[in-house]
């Protein structure tokens, strides 16, 4: 059976009372929604939430620290400080396993955090004010950030990210500068959202505290349509498919904007055919509920196929929308805090289901010494640049089968491939040898080298071969001298006795006096021991 679960983050009301304490809240969808687990004591602020396959990462309304929650071990993980309040964040490359963490800081800069080394790079002010939002694209390459100063830049993540800081390689003006930007908004820009297209046609949707809420195309920065709202939006979700928006009012109604409701071939988001008259939505596409359940909406989010649209108020309570019938359906949860930030989680129950190629299972602490240096801009790779991960398939399967380029197959290959191996020697036989085919002068010079290394090492190899001859013979010679001092000592104790046995008037045994008598004619009181080699 599919489950479908959503992430609801609060933060502290008001008025505190003693059964009121913010914190992140998995909640079960369908089938049946129940509560099924809590992370307490963390005040989210709206847009601060960013959910991965392992953790959970959010950025604390009262202090300047982001909270790092282990969904595996469902603990805190870490507190991580930074130099400023953060006031949006945005998780990017979570596709592949791992991630970059994007935040938003009081002070107008972004700041990224490479999850799996540590590495923080931070860009200068390019804006005046907070960064209150933050966008990552399906692609993982192109960053949005809105601000309380009404712009709204388009970044490069590759180029944020890249340890090279030549002006001008991403088409920035400067290292670590937006890519383009918009300005078409008044007042504070208070969501940012994406559409879900990988190709070069996706859009960007933007709401503002000047009611109004714009779709555009963000490669170009063009304006593709303006909507004029009936009420200040708050929040901003986009259909799975990008047919529509839904925006989030503060006084708790949502309002439709429908991309395909326009009947004719070109609709009002054609990237061929940009209109530029704002219009307003019809009233008849404003949802509202009872105004005894009635209360501003912080968030918006919409559900996996769909069919449902949640919205997270400031009474706390979670409500479900019926999309088709466009009308309020039912309440969800009731979190007993305000309500700032949704997360609808992917299904779990499929058969089969495409697991990640990296799994962290801890975060890397980002080093905090760039900030306390004042080195704010320093991104650049240091000695100690460790990459720490998990592999979640075989080398083998690295990629999937439709990799088949060489980098993949010397990566999966167990030593080198003979491909690899081919062209380095075709590559050293073409450097040896010029266009008539003569040695070139490097190619000689090696060959000289290699016939000296040669002698040298016949020398080496006679002189080990000599000093262990003479080794062998010194250890005979000592062996032989050994034997001959041990006999000699034998000898002289037995002539000993029995020149002692004659003088006591003993019995002597003719083979006895034999023997004393052959060995008496032999010097044995040498102490030369000369040995003749018989070699």
């Amino acid at each position: 059976m599919l489950t479908e679960t959503f992430v609801a983050a609060t933060t502290n009301p008001d008025k505190l009372t003693n059964i009121t304490a913010a914190g992140i809240h998995f909640h079960d969808l369908q089938p049946l929604p129940v509560l099924r687990s809590s992370f307490k004591k963390s005040s989210v602020k709206p847009n601060c939430l960013a959910i991965g396959e392992a953790h959970v990462f959010a950025a604390q309304s009262d202090k300047a620290v982001v909270h790092v929650y282990s969904r595996e071990r469902n603990n805190l993980e870490a507190v991580v400080p930074f130099p400023e309040r953060i006031h949006s964040i945005a998780l990017a490359g979570e596709q592949d396993g791992v991630g970059i963490l994007v935040l938003g800081s009081e002070g107008g800069k972004l700041i990224l955090w490479e999850l799996g080394t540590g590495r923080q790079v931070s860009t200068p002010q390019h804006h005046l004010q907070a960064v209150t939002c933050a966008a990552v694209d399906l692609s993982s390459n192109f960053i949005l950030s809105g601000s309380t100063d009404s712009n709204i830049h388009v970044w490069s993540l590759p180029s944020l990210l890249s340890f090279s800081t030549v002006p001008g390689e991403y088409g920035q003006d400067l290292p670590l500068s937006p890519l383009r930007s918009l300005s078409d908004h008044r007042t504070a820009v208070t969501s940012l959202a994406f559409g879900h297209s990988a190709s070069k046609q996706n859009i960007a949707v933007s709401t503002s505290r000047d009611d109004t809420c714009v779709v555009w195309d963000y490669l170009d920065c063009a304006v593709l349509h303006t909507f004029l709202l009936q009420s200040t939006p708050i929040c901003v979700a986009l259909d799975p498919v990008d047919r529509a928006a839904y925006v989030g009012h503060e006084d708790g109604s949502i309002q439709l904007i429908d991309f395909y409701k326009q009947a004719p071939t070109t609709h009002i988001i054609d990237h061929s055919s940009r209109q530029f008259a704002p219009t307003q939505p019809p009233r008849s596409d404003q949802w509202t509920m009872s105004k005894n359940l009635s209360s501003p909406i912080h968030c918006l989010q919409v559900s996996y196929d769909g069919t449902i649209l949640l919205s997270g108020h400031q009474d706390g309570k979670v409500h479900a929308w019926d999309v088709a019938r466009g009308n309020y359906k039912q309440q969800v949860a009731d979190f007993a805090a305000p309500v700032t930030n949704l997360a609808i989680l992917s299904p779990s129950g499929f058969a089969q289901v495409k697991k990640p190629l990296l799994k962290l299972h801890h975060v890397v602490k980002p080093r905090y010494e760039t900030f306390a240096n004042g080195n704010h801009t320093s991104g650049g790779l240091s000695q100690s640049y460790n990459f720490t991960a998990q592999l979640m398939t075989t080398m083998s399967h690295v990629g999937g089968a439709r990799d088949t380029d060489h980098f993949h197959e010397a990566l999966a290959h167990a030593a080198f491939p003979t491909s690899v191996l081919d062209k380095s020697l075709v590559d050293f036989v073409s450097q040896g040898s010029n266009a008539n085919g003569q040695d070139s002068v490097a190619l000689t010079d090696l060959r000289e080298q290699n016939a000296k290394l040669s002698t040298q090492l016949k020398e080496a190899v006679a002189t080990v071969r000599e000093h262990d001859r003479e080794y062998w013979k010194r250890k005979r010679d000592d062996e032989i001298r050994a034997a001959r001092k041990k006999r000699r000592r034998v000898r002289q104790i037995q002539i000993d006795e029995m020149k002692r046995k004659k003088e006591m008037g003993e019995i002597v045994d003719e083979g006895e006096v034999e023997m004393v008598e052959q060995e008496e004619g032999q010097d044995l009181s040498s102490d030369t021991d000369e040995i003749t080699d018989t070699e």
